[in-house]
């Protein structure tokens, strides 16, 4: 079975890396990797040819692969070149264009996407969402640091003391709490807020300030944020002006699965904060938590700087892709069998919740 890796056109991260491949080698798999595939990741392809797999053009992987990785889904015309019945595996997701799930379901291919995979126990090893988040809470602080006009620390000299930065994230999920830890390690007064009751002893265990605001509707089971009652709204809203006005960093980390990110920073706080303060928001691929955010890009609104980026993670490749590429292994696990052939098991529902196509071409 060839199993074979596509290098990335606009992402530096690599679907795997060769101490990941070398598994697969040593378990009698053929390893193709294109090449050039972890050139931004400062991955070789001596290393990759080193662990086993050999190099090749993009258009002979797209050609013979068997089971193809890769982070982004190929062009509908690059999965025009795919073999009938190859199954692919893509870290994001892959249904936001509608070429994409048509030409899949014509050639009779077998997609998955590992941005559906669910919350649950059995599934942490995979999650990707998880592993990307948490690098993306860590860039964060280290963005804000890098454009805010004043230190971070306490720092005591014989020209006087400057106090410590404040720092307020929004969100105390992985990626909030990567923020968190990152902030109090740089020495800064930190606070954080979660419409999930269940993050305050995770919060408060790394040194920071958790800010209650009473009467959520808290959802533990899913491991996203449940939208939540005007009234509830209001009471957030009002809570967070007052901690904003404080702050010179806004990190915002807050998403609800499947929908637009909630507002939680409005044109009322803008107006309120400090002109140099900084808001990384984090949900900017999904809107964004700030009403002026415009993802991929730094809005200056009254002083205040507004960074959306929703590629953070990317920003770290070689950690991101050595993530991403035992995510993506112990996906691959579930689809092979004792024998190493390839088996889809159906009534899995981590295969049931990724997959977004499997349609077989009929006579």
């Amino acid at each position: 079975m060839i199993i074979a890796i596509l290098k990335e056109p606009k992402d530096p991260r690599v679907a795997m890396v060769p101490k990941t491949v070398q598994r697969l080698t040593k378990a009698g798999h053929t390893v193709w990797v294109e090449s050039g595939a972890g050139d931004t990741a400062y991955l070789s392809d001596a290393a990759f040819q080193e662990a086993g797999a050999e190099t090749h053009a993009r258009t002979d992987i797209l050609k013979s692969a068997e089971v193809l990785f890769s982070i982004q889904a190929p062009s509908p015309e690059e999965l025009q070149l795919c073999q009938t019945g190859a199954t692919l595996i893509f870290a994001e997701s892959a249904v936001d264009d509608p070429e994409i799930q048509r030409v899949a379901e014509e050639k009779g291919l077998t997609g998955f996407t590992l941005y559906n995979l669910p919350r649950t126990t059995r599934a942490q090893a995979m999650d990707i969402l998880s592993s990307m988040a948490s690098i993306a809470g860590y860039r964060s602080v280290l963005v804000a640091a890098a454009k805010l006009p004043r230190y971070f620390p306490l720092l005591m000299t014989a020209a006087g003391t400057i106090p410590p930065a404040r720092v307020l994230v929004l969100g105390a999920g992985v990626a909030g709490l990567q923020a968190i830890a990152t902030a109090r390690r740089l020495g800064a007064r930190v606070e954080a807020f979660d419409v999930r009751k269940a993050t305050r002893e995770e919060v408060e265990s790394l040194g920071a300030k958790f800010v209650d605001v009473p009467g959520s509707d808290d959802d533990q089971t899913s491991g996203y944020a449940k939208e939540q009652s005007k009234a509830y709204l209001e009471r957030q809203r009002e809570t967070i002006l007052t901690h904003i006005s404080q702050a010179d960093v806004v990190i915002t980390t807050a998403q609800v699965r499947g929908r637009k990110a909630p507002i939680l920073v409005d044109e009322e706080a803008l107006n309120a904060m400090k002109p140099g303060s900084v808001i990384v928001d984090l949900a900017a691929s999904t809107g964004g938590n700030c009403v002026r955010t415009k993802d991929q890009e730094t809005v200056v609104y009254n002083g205040v700087q507004i960074i959306g980026d929703s590629s953070l993670a990317a920003n770290m490749p070689m950690d991101a892709s050595q993530l991403l590429s035992s995510n993506l292994n112990q996906f691959l696990s579930l689809l092979i069998n004792k024998e190493g052939e390839l088996h889809l098991n159906w009534e899995d529902e981590i295969l049931e919740a990724t997959c977004f196509t499997r349609k077989k071409i009929t006579a």
